[in-house]
């Protein structure tokens, strides 16, 4: 089993880390395009082994996409964050650029490689995948609602002062502050719903907390969070190479599920050795769906800059 993580910055070298304790691949290659930084990190990383026990062999590369050949799974963590007096269209345009050559580079050496997309704006970058590979749908995830669904999970057990392994909680929609969805009525804690335990004043700061969580911690570190995204990678990874069957949120092509089409948008999703095997439906409320709904508009905002930019 081999993994590449492309991408050796804070979030890329975090789902590395995690990857390689988790023990998930025989070797895990990390690339990147500064010149000694994959490297370097890849080095730092395998002088643990002999302090944390873990086998993996952990290789980094300077661009070299031949080194990553016959990858089971490779992990897209390059491009740019948002500059002040940047245009979403200059980000887009930017990151729309490195991504889909990442994906074609590593397909030219891996061609059955699932693609797993963090790189931002997530939904527009898994959408810019999917447009341009001309790859089975499920082979390309966007990890997204993962992470919004950890935050979730973790303002629920301060307001219920309990371990968050204990609760069972979803967030859906597009991964941004103003477009994801936390589904507090499917929340659970130990298979009691949180809503017999939280009043609706909690839930609501609850689904609040959680939708502006990157943005908190953006505004507490200076940059954008790195543990969780990273782990929240790795975690999608294991359930694909170990097929652990999985249920996450991921952004996935949505061809009619949960109203919705040409778009990929994050829902709950079977995860296994194939990659997403199956979209769950949560039978949306009414205005579930509504918020659903503006969600999809929202992201398909986004998405119509790749086209004006003739990008897809």
């Amino acid at each position: 089993m081999k993994i590449t993580v492309v991408g050796a910055g804070a979030v890329g070298a975090t789902c590395a880390d995690n990857i390689a304790r988790k023990e998930l691949a025989q070797e895990l290659v990390l690339l990147d395009i500064k010149e000694g930084f994959a490297e370097g990190k890849a080095i730092d990383m395998m002088q643990t082994a002999a302090l944390l026990g873990f086998d993996t062999k952990i290789t980094g590369v300077t661009n070299d996409y031949s080194q990553t050949a016959g990858s089971a799974v490779a992990v897209i963590t390059s491009g740019l964050p948002r500059k002040p007096g940047m245009t979403r269209e200059e980000l887009i345009g930017i990151n729309a650029g490195i991504v889909k050559g990442v994906a074609e580079n590593i397909l030219k050496y891996s061609p059955e490689a699932i693609i797993v997309v963090i790189s931002n704006p997530m939904d527009t970058m898994t959408y810019l995948a999917l447009r341009s590979l001309n790859l089975p749908k499920n082979r390309i995830i966007g990890m997204g609602g993962i992470l919004d669904s950890a935050r979730f999970k973790y303002y629920l057990s301060k307001a219920l002062d309990c371990n968050s392994s204990d609760l069972q909680g979803f967030v859906i929609g597009g991964h941004g502050d103003t477009t994801m969805i936390p589904l507090t009525r499917y929340a659970t804690y130990q298979s009691l719903p949180v809503s017999n335990l939280l009043d609706e004043a909690t839930l609501e700061k609850v689904a609040a907390d959680t939708m502006v969580g990157g943005a908190t911690l953006t505004g507490l570190l200076g940059t954008s969070a790195w543990y969780a995204p990273g782990a929240a990678g790795a975690a999608l990874v294991e359930s694909i190479v170990r097929d652990e069957k999985k249920i996450f949120t991921c952004c996935v092509a949505l061809e009619g599920e949960y109203g919705q089409a040409d778009i990929c948008l994050g829902v709950p999703v079977v995860v296994g050795k194939s990659g997403w095997e199956s979209i769950i439906d949560f039978k949306l409320t009414p205005e579930e769906q509504a918020k659903f709904d503006r969600s999809a508009d929202a992201v398909r905002s986004m998405n119509n800059v790749l086209t004006e930019m003739k990008l897809i």
